[in-house]
Parts: C-alpha cells; sequence; structure tokens
C-alpha cells in the first residue's frame, strides 16, 4: 500500500520529493546566508540578528571553540534554554565536526554526570546559574572545559537591567576557577580562523536523548542529512520565506523546537522567535507585539493559550498556520482554540502533525486543506510510512491496526552505543529496506491518511482487550464540567489492569462521589464497556514531562507504590 503512496494526491504545489545538497547543518545555513543576508534570522526579546550577522557570530564561536582544542569528532554538551548562545554555538560546533548534545538545562548534577559520559563530552556550554552542578560532577565525567553565558548576554536595555535587578540578582557569583571559560569573552576574541575539516553529510552531528521516562534515556544519533532534510521538508512543506516568522517556544533539547522552531526555519530563511520559557502571559505578549506566521507547539501550550485573556484579545490575523504534536490533540483543545484565533480575525486551523526523535522531529503533518477527525496527516516528501501487523514485518491492509513504520532520510543513525536496541528498532524489510519501528500502534485510511491510537507500551490490557488512554482522555474532555484528564492503567488480579481516570474539574468544589459517577456514566454513553475508567481521583492539577506532555508515568508509579504499600502489588 505504502509502495502506492496514495497521500501524493493531497500534496497540491508540494513536490514528491526534494533534492537536499550533500553538505553540514552549517553549510545548509550560509547556503541561507547567501540568499537572504539581510533578512532576520531570530528574534530574542527584541534583540534582532540578520543571517549576515548570524554567520558572523556562528564562525567567531567557531574560532574560539577551536582556538580550545575543540576539532573533528569531539563532543560539546549544550545545556541551555532556548537562546542565541544555544543555536550560535550549535551550527559552530557543526562547523568544526564536532557533536552537539543537547540536554535540558534544569539537568540534575545525577543526569549532567550521566549525559557528559554517555556523550563524553570534553566540552560543554550552559548558563552561570548552573554552574555548581558541572563542577560537582567534573571530575568524574571527561569534562575539560566549561564555557558559561549570561542571559543579559543577549537583552538590550531595560531588559537588561531588569533582569541583573531580578532574577540575576539570585545567581551565586562563579567562583575563579580553570574550568571555566566565558562566553563574552570568547566571542570578543580575537582567534585564528579555525580550519574547516572534511565532513561527510551521513556523519553523526547531533546526540538527542529520549524522554527516559522508564529506565535510562537512550542517546539518539542523527546526522547531518537527518537535520537538513527534515528541515527541508518542513520548510517546503510550510512554504517558508524571509517573510515568516515562527514562534521558537519549544526547547532546543527536544527534536521538535530544535529541528522545527530553529532548523526548519533557518533551512527557509524564516526568522526565529526565541522565546527561553514558557508561560502563558509571555508567549500571548510575544505573538502580539512580534505577530509570528507560525506558531508550533505542544496541545498543552494550545490549551493554555486558548485559555489566556491576553490571547483572547490580541490580532491574531497574522496565523498562517499552526500545528500541534509530540503529544494526541484533545478536540476540546483544538476547538477552544480554533474559535479564539477566528473572533480575532484569523482563520487558520489547528492541525495535528505525527513525528519523534528518531527521525528529527516532524515526519508527517495534516494539509491545510484537508482535515479529518483525529488524523496525524501524511507523510512528508521522501518519507515512507506504513502500518505493519505488531511483532511482524507484514504489512497491514487499510484500516487495520498496527505499528506504525517510518523509512527516509530523517531516520536516525541509532542509539549511542546501544546496538541491541538499534537492531530492535531499525529492522530490515523484505523490500530492502531499513525502517524505524516506532512504537507506537495506529491505522492508514484508503487515501493514506494515518491515525495515531496509542504508544504500544502505553496501551492498556484490560480483561484481554485492548484500551487506548488518549481515546478514553478525549471523552472525558468532552465533558463540559472537565479541565482535563489523564487514564492509566493499573495492576489487577482479575482484569490484568483495571482502568483508572485523573481529573481536573473547572470547579474543584464539585469533585466527590456523585461528580465521579457521572463522569464514568458519560464515558459509558461513548465508549464500549471495557474502556471506561472503573474508578476516578480528582486531581487540583496533572503531572507534567518537561516538555508539557501529561507525565502519565509519574501517576502509574504513584498507583504502584500505593498498590505495595496495602500489600496489594503482585507485580516483581
Amino acid at each position: 500500500m505504502y509502495e502506492k503512496k496514495p497521500w501524493l494526491k493531497f500534496y497540491g504545489l508540494i513536490p514528491e520529493s526534494i533534492s537536499y545538497p550533500r553538505v553540514t547543518m552549517y553549510e545548509a545555513v550560509m547556503k541561507t546566508v547567501e540568499r537572504c543576508p539581510e533578512a532576520t534570522a531570530y528574534d530574542f526579546f527584541g534583540y534582532s540578528s540578520t543571517y549576515r550577522q548570524f554567520s558572523h557570530d556562528i564562525d567567531r564561536c567557531a574560532d574560539a571553540l577551536a582556538s580550545l582544542g575543540m576539532k573533528k569528532g569531539d563532543r560539546i554538551t549544550i545545556s541551555m534554554p532556548t537562546t542565541p548562545q544555544g543555536i550560535i554555538c550549535f551550527y559552530a560546533a557543526n562547523k568544526l565536526g564536532a557533536v552537539a548534545a543537547m540536554i535540558h538545562p534544569l539537568s540534575t548534577a545525577k543526569e549532567i554526570d550521566f549525559y557528559l559520559n554517555s556523550s563524553r563530552s570534553r566540552f560543554a556550554l550552559t548558563l552561570d546559574a548552573f554552574y555548581g552542578k558541572f563542577r560537582e560532577v567534573k571530575d568524574r565525567t571527561p569534562l575539560e572545559t566549561l564555557i558559561l553565558t549570561r542571559i543579559p548576554d543577549y537583552l538590550k536595555g531595560i531588559k537588561k537591567i531588569g533582569f541583573n535587578l531580578t532574577k540575576g540578582r539570585k545567581i551565586p557569583k562563579v567562583p575563579k576557577d580553570p574550568l571555566v571559560r566565558w562566553w563574552g569573552e570568547l566571542m570578543k576574541g580575537p582567534h585564528p580562523k579555525a580550519a574547516k575539516p572534511r565532513i561527510d553529510t551521513d556523519e553523526m552531528a547531533v546526540i538527542l536523548y529520549s524522554g527516559g521516562t522508564t529506565g535510562i534515556p537512550k542517546g539518539i544519533m542523527l546526522s547531518n542529512m537527518n537535520f537538513i532534510s527534515e528541515g527541508m521538508q518542513v520548510s517546503v512543506i510550510g512554504g517558508l520565506s524571509e517573510k515568516d516568522t515562527i514562534l521558537a517556544i519549544l526547547p532546543i533539547f527536544h527534536g521538535f523546537g530544535l529541528g522545527v522552531c530553529v532548523n526548519a526555519c533557518f533551512m527557509g530563511g524564516a526568522r526565529s522567535l526565541l522565546v527561553p520559557q514558557f508561560t502563558p502571559d509571555t508567549v500571548a505578549k510575544v505573538i502580539k507585539k512580534r505577530r509570528p506566521t507560525f506558531v508550533i507547539g505542544v496541545p498543552t501550550l494550545f490549551d493554555a493559550l486558548g485559555r489566556n485573556p491576553g490571547f483572547q484579545k490580541t490580532d491574531l490575523s497574522c496565523l498562517r498556520a499552526t500545528f500541534s504534536g509530540a503529544d494526541t490533540l484533545p478536540r476540546t483543545v483544538k476547538e477552544r482554540f480554533e474559535e479564539v484565533v477566528k473572533k480575532q480575525g484569523g482563520t487558520c486551523q489547528l492541525l495535528e502533525g505525527y513525528g519523534l526523535t528518531e527521525a528529527v522531529t516532524a515526519i508527517m503533518v495534516t494539509p491545510l486543506d484537508q482535515y479529518r477527525e483525529g488524523s496525524i496527516g501524511v507523510p512528508f516528501p521522501d518519507m515512507l510510512a506504513k502500518i505493519v501487523r505488531t511483532e511482524t514485518l507484514e504489512e497491514a491492509d487499510a484500516g487495520e491496526e498496527g505499528e506504525i513504520c517510518i523509512h527516509g532520510p530523517a531516520v536516525m543513525l541509532g542509539y549511542l552505543d546501544n546496538p541491541e536496541e538499534t537492531a530492535e528498532t531499525l529492522k530490515k524489510h523484505p523490500d530492502g529496506r531499513v525502517w524505524l519501528h516506532t512504537g507506537d500502534i495506529g491505522t492508514m485510511d484508503e487515501d493514506g491518511f494515518f491515525y495515531f491510537k496509542v504508544r504500544q507500551k502505553r496501551m492498556i490490557k484490560s480483561s484481554g482487550m485492548n484500551v487506548y488512554p488518549a481515546q478514553v482522555e478525549d471523552i472525558l474532555c468532552l465533558h463540559p464540567e472537565v479541565e482535563g484528564a489523564c487514564i492509566i492503567g493499573v495492576p489487577d488480579e482479575s482484569q490484568v489492569q483495571r482502568v483508572k481516570g485523573f481529573v481536573v474539574l473547572k470547579d474543584p468544589g464539585k469533585a466527590g462521589p456523585e461528580m465521579e459517577n457521572a463522569l464514568i456514566d458519560h464515558c459509558r454513553e461513548h465508549l464500549i464497556k471495557w474502556s471506561c475508567p472503573r474508578e476516578i481521583e480528582f486531581r487540583k492539577t496533572l503531572p507534567k514531562t518537561i516538555v508539557g506532555k501529561i507525565a502519565y508515568k509519574v501517576l502509574e508509579e504513584e498507583e504502584i507504590a500505593n498498590l505495595k504499600s496495602s500489600g496489594q502489588y503482585a507485580g516483581e
């Protein structure tokens, strides 16, 4: 079925295939610099840089890194929020043939220890506020040089003064330390011009880490070509040009933020609005002032914006497209957001996409004029996708449930130092191609539109039947009293797993047995019996992961701990 690519008839003016230059990410960005040197590359709270200036900063940073001893094959851990320093350093390291390992800036010392050792990083870049954690683990890791920077390095005027008088005052002073070099001093130079090594487009350029919701996070090895192809695919689909602006609220340690909001933006010559920390008020103000044409985020971002009073009063006619990914988009969130956009002069829909870090990020999206209920869209140019029957290599029929598999230039090289896990995920099929087994359950219809059901590991088995948490959560969120919901499977002697719901109500005062029964009855009206929750627990908030998804694993672990403490847990 995938060989026929039925989705192509919905491409419109989008080409079936793209010609990718066999270059590095640095060289690809320099091609954009040649094409539109005076266009704005990024904006950071009013500090903006043209592509020409951006290229000068990248080159200067590369010269500085080379003067510190960085060379091809070295690794640098970048532990930064979405700021100019993190992005400049990312492309500068790439120019030298070094590998950038991207991690969360709020990582604990224990996590930093793991990341530095797994990536074998001799260099690291982080904020002055996090110096202590890196210093603490230095002697247990390969770290030789720690580059520190400050948020005000790229703030202007009153914003710089304001930061220094508020948050800046709380940051402990960094003592003299031979480990430390300061970004500001390094960027002032001068340094000898760094030699540019020969680098193959298929060589590893980036290490991103899986979420690590269970066990140890896996390092995902991505090449120059992985990033260039995914970036150019996004750019072509969005028709990106120097007239466009993308809101970069997603973090740069995450494939979605780095791959789409930054790298794809630079592939197309658009402007990236860098926002280092998400609050609904901050983002609403940035949208009002900077008027992006694209807003790309996770469902919780759009949920928060749809409810934000400032956003509800903003002129939204600037929006050309909005896309949600990284988690299932509840229908209620979509409808509320679209209603606000329409009232405020916008015409775009909130469309769903699909991707995973093992393919940089997004590799499917819903065409702008082809919304289908529940669909994650169709594959990008040059990306193939199919459904295979679980635990097999056999392609499923249209409409039949199975595992989503992906093939194409964005697919990772493999997992860092983990050949067994790589072999489990990248498999050669009878067609001779190597396919990425995503671990996601879904279907494809006759037209080639894909539908995501659930992560294979998240699927609940209750009385031998498959229960899809996202489906139940969607139904709960349709109830007028429900603000948010999460469904988990709780170990159960008779059912293997029983379905339990966690619900946040719009009015917490209404929580109680009567509301619990009303919500269970509501589910029974819409769902088959075995999919309905047996019990509902009311919460004021639901735990979130670092990228804003509901952290269902936290709730699962709490339930297991409760069962163990009461002697009811029969697991390992």
